[in-house]
C-alpha cells in the first residue's frame, strides 16, 4: 500500500458546499470499477477551524494511475487546490507501526 497525507486549510468557499464535494469525490471512487477497493480516502477536519487532513492509500502504482486519468480525479485536485488559495501539500508516508484492523 502507498500512503498519502494531503493536507490545506479551507481559505475559499463556503464549508458545506466544500463537505458536499468531499462526499462525491468519495462517492465517484467507490462506484468506479477499477478503483473499488483499491482506493481508501479519508477526510478529516479540525474541530471548529478550516486546517483539513486527508489520507490515501492505494494498493498499488497501477491504482494511483488509473486515478490519476479520472476526469473526477482532475476536476476534485482543482477544486481542493481553489479552497485551499493554492496552497495545497501532499507527503508520501511509511508506516512505522499499526495495530490489526478489525475485519
Amino acid at each position: 500500500m502507498k500512503h498519502f497525507l494531503i493536507k490545506y486549510t479551507r481559505t475559499n468557499g463556503s464549508e458545506e458546499a466544500w463537505h458536499r464535494d468531499i462526499a462525491a469525490f468519495i462517492a465517484a471512487l467507490q462506484s468506479d470499477p477499477d478503483l473499488k477497493g483499491k482506493i481508501v480516502y479519508r477526510c478529516m477536519k479540525v474541530r471548529d477551524d478550516p486546517h483539513y487532513y486527508h489520507f490515501a492509500a492505494a494498493s498499488d502504482e497501477q491504482a494511483i494511475k488509473a486515478l490519476q486519468q479520472r476526469a473526477f480525479f482532475k476536476r476534485y485536485t482543482e477544486q481542493t487546490r481553489l479552497v485551499a488559495g493554492g496552497e495545497v501539500s501532499v507527503s508520501p508516508l511509511e508506516i512505522i507501526a499499526q495495530t490489526d484492523q478489525r475485519s
